[in-house]
């Protein structure tokens, strides 16, 4: 929320219970919304991606977008977000989940499904040719994707 602010977005927290949105972003007269779920991890998981769930597949609103944040614990660089809008991380999450059932687990036997998810930086291991090192980049620090969403009439 401070990077929204920062950036000149009038931006507050949702209130408690609101589901799928952190974050309201609106215009100077309150007109033009838009809603932010964050997520953050500390660069400590093996395949650098945040959790999702089974119902982000299902979250395609144009007015929805994730910040995903990255505190990059141990490294150089200071933390960073990602702010991808939500139907991108639909498609992204039910991809790339069929993907990884569609191949055989570890022993050769065919996975089950679950209602758990991984937004992945890189999903170079399901060899899909697509969403691999590199692909999120474009979402990184892009805000201009909320302030134009918050001031589009």
């Amino acid at each position: 929320m401070s990077e929204l602010l920062r950036r000149g977005m009038i931006a507050a927290l949702a209130p408690a219970g609101v589901p799928n949105c952190d974050i309201v972003v609106t215009d100077e007269i309150g007109d033009r919304l838009c809603a932010v779920q964050v997520k953050t991890r500390n660069s400590t998981g093996t395949d650098g991606g945040w959790h999702m769930s089974k119902k982000h597949e299902t979250l395609t609103s144009k007015t929805l977008f994730y910040c995903f944040v990255d505190f990059a614990m141990g490294k150089e660089c200071g933390p960073f977000t990602y702010v991808v809008p939500a139907a991108i991380v639909a498609q992204t999450l039910a991809e790339c989940h069929q993907a990884w059932l569609d191949q055989p687990g570890k022993r050769g036997q065919q996975r089950k499904d679950n209602d758990l998810r991984r937004f992945l930086p890189d999903y170079s291991h399901l060899e899909m040719g697509k969403y691999q090192q590199g692909w999120l980049e474009p979402f990184r620090e892009a805000w201009h994707l909320l302030a134009r969403e918050a001031n589009q009439s």
